[in-house]
C-alpha cells in the first residue's frame, strides 16, 4: 500500500503540479487551504503533510499544529518562500520534520519525502517496541499469585516512580534482571535506555573503563575516546548485576557517583554529569562482605536505599504449576509445537523439587520437555533423577551427592567445588582460594553448574 501525502497550498498550479509529480508513487490528496486540510485530516490518516507557510486564511503553521496533535501523527514538511526561512525554522522547532524553499526542486522534494517516511517508520517501530516492552514488563506479566510474589510486585509499584537507588537481592536465577527491567519500564524513564552490566563477567581492568569510559591515550591501546555505560544510560536506568564482584577501585568511583552524580572517564580530569537511575543486584549478602572487608560499608548504604529481595522458587511453590504452564505455552509457540501435558504425578514431583537454579532452571525444563516430548504426556517416570531427590539433598546441606559416575572428572570437580563453598560458607573468594583457582574461574564454574550455588550463607 503506497504512503499517503496531503499537499496544502492555495496556489492552484503548485498543488496540482506536485500532485502530478508524486501520484505515480504515492496516494496524494490536495487541499486549497487550512480548513480543507483539517477536514481531510479528520477523514484520512496521512503519512506526510506538505504545506505552504503563507496562505489566505489560516497559515501553514496552523496546519502543522493540527497535524501534530493527531493520534497518528504524520511527518510535516513546510514549503516557504526564501524570505520566510525564519518562520520555517520556527515550524521545525514546533515539530515539523524539515522545510523547502520555493520554487521547489522536485528531486530534492522526493529525497526529503523518502527521508520523512523512513523517519516515520522508525518512530512507529520505536513506539511499537515500547508498547511491547510495556506489556512484557507490566505488573500483570508476573506469573504467579503467591504472597511472596505479591509483596515483591507491591514494592516494585511503590519504588518505580521514585528516583531512589535500588538494591535487588535473591539467589541465582530468580529473575533479578526482569524485576530491574520492570522498575525501569514502569518509571518516568521508560522512554530512556535500560543498560545492563554483568559485573562478574568482566575483570577489574575492563570493568572500570566499561562503566566510566576512557579518554584517548588513557592507556596502551586506547586509540580513541570511549563512552562508558553511565553515559550510555543518561536519562535512563543502569542495572549493575552481581555488584558484589566489583573491585575496590571501582567501588570508590561508584560511591563518588552516588554522592555527587558525577564521574571522570579513565584518563580524564573533567567531571561528567549524567541523569542515571542506578539499580544494583547481588545473589550474595553484601552485609557479610562488608563485615569481611570485601565491600565498602559507605557504598553499601548508598546502594541499599530501597531493598527488594526476590523469593526463590522453594519459597513460592504454589506458583510452580502456573510457571510451568506459562513456559510450556511460550516454548510451544516459539517452536511451532503442541504443548506437552504434565501428568499429576509428574507435577507433584516438580512442585516438591527444590529448583536450585530457580526460574532459569524451570525454563530450561519447560523448553526441554516441549522439544523432546512434542505434544505428548510427561509422566513421573519421564523426569530426570534429580527431580526425585538430588535437589533436596543439596538444599539440606549435605556436602556430597552421589554422582552418576563417581570417577568422572566433572563429578569430582563438582564435589570439590561444593565442599569448598560449604567450608567457606558461601564466600566465593574464600572458596576460590581453597580450590587454588581464580575468582573468575570459580564464577565460570558456577555459571556452568548453577545447582552448586545454593549453599546457605549465614
Amino acid at each position: 500500500m503506497p504512503a499517503s501525502i496531503l499537499i496544502v497550498d492555495d496556489e492552484k498550479h503548485t498543488r496540482e503540479g506536485l500532485q502530478q509529480a508524486l501520484e505515480e508513487e504515492y496516494d496524494v490528496y490536495v487541499a486549497r487551504n487550512a480548513d480543507e486540510a483539517f477536514n481531510l485530516m479528520e477523514e484520512e490518516a496521512f503519512d506526510v503533510v506538505l504545506t505552504d507557510l503563507n496562505m489566505a486564511g489560516k497559515s501553514g503553521m496552523k496546519v502543522i499544529d493540527r497535524a501534530l496533535s493527531l493520534r497518528n501523527r504524520p511527518v510535516c514538511v513546510m514549503m516557504t518562500a526564501y524570505g520566510s526561512v525564519e518562520s520555517a525554522v520556527e515550524a521545525m522547532k514546533r515539530g515539523a520534520f524539515d522545510f523547502l524553499t520555493k520554487p521547489l526542486n522536485l528531486e530534492r522534494l522526493e529525497i526529503l519525502i523518502r527521508r520523512a517516511l523512513k523517519s516515520r517508520n522508525m518512530e512507529e517501530e520505536n513506539k511499537q517496541l515500547h508498547q511491547r516492552l510495556d506489556e512484557k514488563f507490566s505488573f500483570e506479566s508476573f506469573v504467579g499469585d503467591s504472597k511472596a510474589l505479591r509483596e515483591v510486585i507491591e514494592k516494585v509499584k511503590l519504588v518505580a516512580a521514585s528516583k531512589a537507588t535500588i538494591l535487588i537481592g535473591g539467589e541465582t536465577g530468580t529473575g533479578k534482571e526482569l524485576v530491574a527491567q520492570a522498575i525501569h519500564q514502569n518509571s518516568d524513564r521508560a522512554k530512556g535506555p535500560f543498560v545492563v552490566v554483568h559485573c562478574a563477567a568482566l575483570p577489574p581492568t575492563l570493568l572500570e573503563t566499561e562503566l566510566f569510559g576512557h579518554e584517548k591515550g588513557a592507556f596502551t591501546g586506547a586509540t580513541e575516546r570511549r563512552i562508558g555505560r553511565f553515559e550510555a544510560a543518561d536519562e535512563g536506568t543502569l542495572f549493575l548485576d552481581e555488584i558484589a564482584e566489583i573491585d575496590h577501585t571501582t567501588q570508590v568511583k561508584l560511591l563518588r557517583f552516588l554522592e555527587q552524580r558525577t564521574f571522570e572517564r579513565v584518563g580524564g580530569m573533567k567531571p561528567i554529569h549524567v541523569d542515571v537511575r542506578l539499580v544494583a543486584a547481588s545473589n550474595r549478602q553484601l552485609e557479610d562482605l562488608v563485615a569481611e572487608g570485601e565491600f565498602r560499608e559507605d557504598l553499601f548504604y548508598r546502594l541499599n536505599v530501597v531493598r527488594i529481595d526476590i523469593p526463590s522458587l522453594r519459597e513460592r511453590k504454589e506458583d510452580i504449576p502456573a510457571l510451568l504452564n506459562h513456559y510450556i505455552d511460550l516454548y510451544s509457540r516459539e517452536n511451532g509445537l503442541p504443548p506437552v501435558v504434565l501428568d499429576p504425578g509428574a507435577l507433584r514431583v516438580l512442585v516438591d523439587y527444590e529448583w536450585p537454579g530457580n526460574i532459569r532452571e524451570l525454563r530450561n525444563f519447560a523448553e526441554n520437555a516441549v522439544i523432546l516430548h512434542r505434544g505428548g504426556r510427561v509422566g513421573e517416570q519421564d523426569l530426570e533423577p534429580k527431580f526425585r531427590g538430588e535437589g533436596r539433598a543439596l538444599r539440606s546441606g549435605r556436602a556430597e551427592t552421589p554422582p552418576s559416575n563417581p570417577h568422572s572428572v566433572e563429578e569430582n570437580e563438582k564435589k570439590l567445588l561444593r565442599n569448598a563453598l560449604l567450608e567457606a560458607r558461601g564466600n566465593r573468594s574464600k572458596a576460590a582460594k581453597l580450590m587454588g583457582i581464580s575468582r573468575r574461574t570459580l564464577h565460570r564454574k558456577l555459571a556452568q553448574w548453577p545447582e552448586l550455588d545454593v549453599v546457605d550463607r549465614k
